[in-house]
């Protein structure tokens, strides 16, 4: 059965969708089978994706609201790598859902029918904490908390972790929390590393290696329907997330032979 990883932070522009991608890039590299599921409306996730949002025929929104099962709407992006897309109407889907009853657990039970196809499924939350990134949480078995170093990033922190304890009690009593990944870091600031290291002694977090360096690449290869891993396989913002994505995989796949960052930047298309 695959792992389930949430990606969460209810502040906005810290880089959630770009790691949620670009770790599903990088675990793909690795042999993984990755599904991504775009659980924001905004739908940029599946956008960055190459997909059209206006123009798919069905998404997540009509897996939550029960209309088609989720193997329906998945989309093949490359080797090993699928996402379950969404589109405007998943702002729709929450106000159905606060309406039925076990509404915190529609994600958990559509993704029970194909957790065991993959390896890793990440899920990219909602800049809120409202019922889809709690429906998020809530089928997870881990979350990652991508971290700008800036104060008030830090203080969200604190306000995501009370919504993780509220998620333990009520719904899903085996979520944990897998650390930080620190995103736009800019180690010339002494600033970002200051939160960064506060952060992660202040909640006992685990702090991620490397940090995700700022980068125009991103926005790049965000607008050209790719990840930074193919659209600058050689950058150092690929060479970070294929990193973090070799201790996720090391953490779940002990002992597989995995390639070197240069011979997975060679292998990316």
């Amino acid at each position: 059965m695959g792992r389930v990883l949430a990606v969460a932070n209810q502040k906005g522009g810290v880089a959630k969708t770009t790691t949620v991608h670009s770790l599903g890039s990088a675990l793909a590299e690795l042999g993984q089978r990755v599904l991504l599921v775009d659980l924001d409306p905004q739908a940029c996730l599946t956008f960055s994706a190459g997909l059209d949002p206006e123009k798919l025929p069905a998404s997540l929104h009509d897996v939550l609201v029960r209309r088609t099962a989720i193997t329906d709407v998945i989309e093949s992006i490359r080797h090993n790598l699928d996402i379950a897309p969404a589109t405007i109407d998943l702002a729709g889907s929450e106000v159905i859902l606060l309406t039925r009853t076990g509404r915190e657990h529609v994600l958990a039970r559509a993704l029970a029918s194909v957790r065991d196809d993959y390896d890793t499924i990440l899920i990219d939350c909602p800049p809120s904490l409202g019922v889809l990134t709690i429906n998020g949480l809530s089928a997870a078995d881990s979350v990652l908390i991508p971290l700008q170093c800036e104060a008030l990033s830090h203080r969200g922190v604190g306000q995501l972790l009370e919504t993780v304890a509220d998620v333990r009690a009520f719904a899903n009593d085996r979520l944990e929390v897998l650390g930080v990944i620190a995103t736009m870091f800019d180690g010339r600031t002494r600033h970002g590393r200051e939160i960064l290291t506060s952060v992660g002694e202040h909640y006992s977090l685990r702090v991620i290696e490397p940090p995700v360096p700022k980068s125009v690449r991103f926005a790049e290869s965000a607008g050209q329907g790719q990840s930074i891993l193919s659209h600058s396989p050689s950058s150092p913002g690929a060479d970070a997330y294929r990193a973090i994505a070799a201790q996720l995989d090391a953490e779940i796949r002990p002992g597989v032979a995995r390639p070197t960052l240069e011979e997975s930047s060679a292998a990316a298309p």
